[in-house]
């Protein structure tokens, strides 16, 4: 585990788009699932102002690591967020941006983007892999769309799977636990004082810990990167 620390929310952006930039260029191709929340706008924007040639963004293929079922011009959907904050202002191929079918029947959407994630990604050991997963990371310690309550669905024998938000019910298709610990890195994006309960559990392993899904991340490369502003991290007693 990689800790990165920054003293802001901006801070934490810029470090995660200098880190995220370098790895674009320093690979043939790269294929990355995104993530949504409040963190991911300013890192799309500070992406976008760091204006990648096309050559640079034809390497790269989107995918999503969960959305709403929501159409794809909806306020809450996931990939609006990141037409109106990055998609819009580079030069990267139609073909090479997977989005989730937010609306679409869910189950449905759920088989179809497995068999998208399936065919596009490379298999490896008879698994599709990401290059990279984005995460982020709720007050309750959910991840992707697998809250504590729905934990089971961590271990589903799917890639994608239908969840449901705690509060008001809205369906969202999820990655699971199977591709997310599969990937060749992982990197939490967190942000904010309200999250650094969870994380400092997280982190230094104590406390109700195993009831969060994000604690089950745990990539079998052993690549799993954190990106924090100080007070997420405040919490957290061994920063090393």
């Amino acid at each position: 585990m990689q800790l990165k620390i920054s003293s802001t929310k901006q801070k934490t952006a810029e470090s995660f788009t200098d880190w995220l930039v370098k790895l674009i260029s320093s690979n043939d191709s790269l294929h990355v699932a995104l993530s949504g929340g409040s963190t991911p706008k300013i890192v799309f924007d500070e992406l976008a102002s760091r204006h990648l040639s096309k050559n640079e963004w034809q390497k790269v293929h989107l995918y999503w690591g969960d959305e709403r079922c929501v159409p794809p011009d909806n306020a809450e959907s996931n990939y609006r967020m990141t037409v109106d904050y990055l998609l819009s202002k580079i030069e990267i191929p139609e073909e090479n941006i997977h989005r989730v079918r937010g609306e679409n029947d869910p189950r449905q959407e759920a088989a179809r983007y497995t068999e998208v994630l399936k065919e596009k990604l490379p298999i490896v050991n008879g698994l599709p892999r990401f290059d990279l997963i984005i995460l982020g990371m709720g007050d309750d310690g959910h991840t992707a769309s697998i809250f504590p309550y729905e934990i089971g669905l961590w271990n589903a024998d799917q890639l994608c799977e239908v969840a449901k938000h705690p509060e008001t019910g809205q369906k969202r298709i999820t990655i699971t636990g199977k591709i997310i610990n599969h990937a060749t890195t992982t990197a939490f994006l967190v942000t904010g004082e309200s999250k650094a309960e969870k994380v400092g559990e997280i982190i230094d392993e104590r406390g109700g810990f195993k009831s969060y899904p994000a604690h089950l991340v745990n990539p079998i490369s052993g690549n799993l990167m954190w990106f924090l502003d100080e007070p997420a991290a405040a919490e957290i007693t061994d920063r090393s």
